[in-house]
């Protein structure tokens, strides 16, 4: 198996994975456990602008194309991108596993998603080539799987290749017997043999080769390696709650450890790649916060000047999208200059989140219209006609109209002559605003652009500070920045005109939830801007209710699409149609998370009734009621052969670590034995990670904080009485969430709504009593609760803030 293994080219991993840091010690012969972002052997960029070229992602009939395959029927548009190769694909499925067992011919997995860049080069260059395809026709089955709509499936394979090779990422692509089990694998295969490493055509007849020769080795070799796997991703906890001590260091640790790992002169925590990871953030934000209430104030100032600078560099660097709003994938240089274009949802979700919260740490306008460059990004370019929000954006496109190639970036990078004729007078200004040069830009670092695909192009980056150029050109700051903004305004209508990257519209459940927290958080939060504040182009600065109108919006369209109201299960994603995949740890972790959220900054009574409710589905169908902690899947599919706890934080968050701050907040809400339900759930569930936290914390920043949660005797509750149909009582939610703490609960409740007292009478009749002693008619009353002991009642916002402001003694 070995041998094999070493067939495979270094790995090209195209966004944070982590291995299993479990693994029995007869596989880690075999491993390097690798926590970081991609394969150092892949930095920088290859040379692919000849070889791009994108299928249409809707099918038509057979009649127009050579090839038309089994994806033909299938609504996922990545697999809807090879319905017409020449290969014979499958979805995955029985029709394919018992077609391999008739034909006694191992199963070559291709996992990718619509708009990855590396996913339509192995497309074009081996998928579309006749050769290939008759190389894998004829002795393979063939199965391609979009990673995004089954997460199940993906897991388990690229868990194997991590762990046997020390990083993975997509395209993935393994061989694996009519059983299932993996044999060998790798990411991106380049066509042909080169740079001393085989190609993919010699891998396929190698493997054919060994299939035959030396199958009951591969075949013994995969089975061991997916009970090793298994053995090392279902861990149980040895006791039921995490030592006091852990608790708390864990935190401390993880902040140690990326703040050995931060990059002082261009922001970030590692080097290039650097991929936007809001996790780290969290971390960082939350423990300058409890450095700062116990008086370190010193270090409390270092680590938020690591935050505030690393999302400083990163909203004025490449990875920013200046013309449209909202945030590439990830950049390949160090300075957040040139980045791979694709645009994520759950980067979006995430990016507005740590952005508020450093608008409620520092009441600084920058980072308050950040938030809003992404949310009005996503309800001007994804946002669907019943309120579900699309997937992602492609990194590549064509050029122009009617050109047949695409090519990365093509929608997003400026000729310094094109600028000129757009902009005419103010060209220059912009150019020196955006470091626009007419031999291009992308030379800041040797990892831009090492193979010269973007001579002559520009990708837009702010190297000068404002007030300076303002200065340089003698106009007020305020003045200077209008220009800017109908620059922009100029260049996005001009490139609207042009083709557009592929959309992949297809609706996560989870990556929806994410969305969801951003967006009603910012519907309270964005009330905290100084009134008269001024936003320019990609920012319309629209009223923050709008966002919480989208955010319902939503969860609307995921209860009435995605959700069986009688089974109370959701499903994991829609197009055209919910997809076959049900919803999985991630998707119901995430969507609670944000129907919190919603519930908090003023939604309605509903939400968070059914945020206990997928909370009861989830432990019914994830939970380890014996071992602690949820596993990823519901264990129903047999042809998913791994049920793994995750624990690692990338560049999504774990959904334990989620689901453990969940079970917080959900513990800080009720009362009696509902409450120590949750509670234990959540110490169980931490539990299971113990060595994690104690070892590599770095790896799991959000559970560390959710960690440090638990341990925290009392949270602080807030708790809003009186009619909310108010302007007041909007003006008080947006009080109790101004300032920044996440050990905060909001509760708000209206004595007069009945429904809604009985179900505080049933959950916590401590709440249900307080509103009905401290109600008034004609004024909000607001109380702020912690150790059992309630302030005096405050009516207005100003003391509201004062009060949550307040340290303790």
């Amino acid at each position: 198996m070995l041998k094999l293994l070493r067939l495979s080219p270094s790995l090209l991993a195209r966004h944070s994975l982590s291995t299993t840091s479990k693994l029995s010690s007869s596989l880690r012969r075999a491993t390097k456990y690798r926590n970081c972002p991609c394969s150092s052997a892949f930095v920088g960029r290859f040379h692919t602008h000849k070889v791009l070229a994108m299928a249409e992602t809707t099918s038509s009939s057979s009649s127009s194309h050579k090839h038309t395959n089994c994806l033909s029927a299938e609504h996922s548009p990545y697999l809807l991108q090879h319905a017409h190769n020449p290969v014979k694909w499958y979805p995955w499925g029985e029709e394919a596993f018992a077609e391999a067992r008739r034909r006694d011919v191992p199963i070559f997995l291709s996992i990718g998603y619509s708009t990855c860049h590396w996913c339509h080069v192995m497309k074009v260059e081996s998928f579309e080539d006749e050769e290939v395809a008759e190389l894998l026709n004829d002795s393979f089955v063939s199965v391609k799987v979009d990673r995004e709509e089954r997460p199940d499936v993906d897991k388990v394979y690229m868990t194997f290749v991590q762990a046997l090779y020390g990083g993975g990422g997509w395209p993935l692509s393994v061989f694996i017997s009519p059983d299932l089990k993996p044999l060998m694998g790798g990411t991106y295969f380049p066509p042909d043999d080169k740079y001393g490493r085989p190609g993919f055509k010699t891998i396929l007849r190698k493997v054919k080769d060994a299939w035959f020769s030396k199958r009951d080795t591969l075949v013994k070799s995969g089975a061991f390696a997916i009970e090793q796997l298994s053995e090392a991703l279902s861990a149980s906890a040895s006791s039921k709650k995490l030592s006091n001590e852990l608790s708390q260091n864990a935190l401390h640790l993880c902040a140690e450890q990326l703040s050995q790992s931060y990059d002082s002169r261009y922001g970030g925590f590692g080097s290039a790649p650097k991929f936007p990871r809001p996790v780290e953030i969290q971390l960082m934000l939350y423990h300058s916060k409890k450095l700062d209430v116990a008086g370190n104030y010193s270090e409390a100032k270092k680590g938020l000047q690591m935050v505030f600078f690393t999302l400083q560099c990163m909203a004025r660097g490449g990875i920013h999208d200046h013309i449209g709003g909202g945030f590439h994938r990830y950049s390949v240089d160090e300075r957040w200059h040139v980045p791979h274009f694709e645009k994520m949802l759950y980067d979006q979700g995430q990016l507005v989140n740590v952005y508020l919260d450093a608008f409620s740490i520092t009441n600084d306008v920058f980072y308050s219209s950040l938030s809003r460059d992404i949310l009005d990004y996503l309800r001007r370019d994804m946002i669907g006609p019943e309120g579900e929000i699309f997937s992602a954006e492609d990194a590549d496109s064509a050029e122009r109209e009617g050109a047949k190639k695409k090519k990365e970036g093509a929608f997003y990078i400026w000729t310094s002559q094109e600028i000129d004729d757009i902009l005419g007078e103010h060209a220059t200004l912009f150019k020196d605003h955006y470091y626009v040069k007419p031999l291009g830009n992308c030379d800041l670092s040797r990892m831009s652009d090492p193979h010269d695909e973007f001579k002559g192009k520009n990708v837009l980056i702010e190297l000068t500070d404002t007030s300076a150029l303002a200065k340089k050109y003698g106009l007020p700051l305020e003045k200077y920045l209008d220009i800017l903004g109908e620059c922009r305004q100029k260049l996005f209508d001009a490139r609207s005109r042009g083709p557009r990257p592929h959309l992949d519209d297809k609706v996560i459940v989870s990556w929806n939830g994410l969305a969801i927290s951003s967006l009603a958080r910012a519907s309270k939060i964005l009330m905290g801007e100084a009134e008269g504040t001024k936003y320019n182009f990609p920012v319309v600065g629209c009223d923050p209710k709008e966002y919480m109108t989208a955010a319902e919006k939503a969860a609307s369209f995921i209860r009435r699409h995605l959700y069986n109201e009688q089974a109370h299960r959701l499903e994991h994603s829609f197009r055209n149609g919910p997809s076959k995949a049900p919803g999985f740890l991630d998707d119901y972790a995430f969507l609670i998370s944000g129907l919190l959220d919603l519930y908090e900054v003023g939604g309605g009574i509903h939400w968070l009734v059914w945020a206990t409710e997928l909370q009861n589905k989830q432990d019914e169908l994830f939970l380890d009621r014996e071992g602690g902690g949820y596993f990823n899947t519901p264990g129903e599919d047999p042809s998913v052969l791994l049920r793994v706890k995750e624990d690692h934080d990338g560049a999504e968050p774990s959904g334990n670590s989620v689901s453990a701050i969940n079970l917080i907040r959900l513990a800080s809400m009720m009362t009696g034995s509902k409450s120590e339900y949750y509670r234990q759930n959540a110490e169980h569930l931490l539990a299971v990670f113990e060595s994690r936290l104690k070892d590599m914390a770095m790896a799991v920043p959000l559970m560390c904080c959710a960690a440090d949660m638990i341990s925290v005797p009392s949270h602080k509750q807030v708790v809003l009485v009186g009619h909310k149909s108010s302007l007041e009582f909007d003006n008080m939610l947006a009080a109790a969430h101004a300032s920044y703490d996440p050990n905060r609960t909001v509760i708000h409740i209206d004595p007069t709504d009945n429904e809604e007292m009985e179900i505080w009478e049933d959950n916590n009749s401590n709440i249900a009593l307080m509103a009905r002693n401290n109600f008034a008619a004609d004024k909000v009353v607001a109380l702020v609760c912690q150790n059992f002991t309630c302030s005096p009642p405050v009516t207005d916002p100003k003391s509201l803030k004062a009060l949550l402001l307040k340290k303790p003694s």
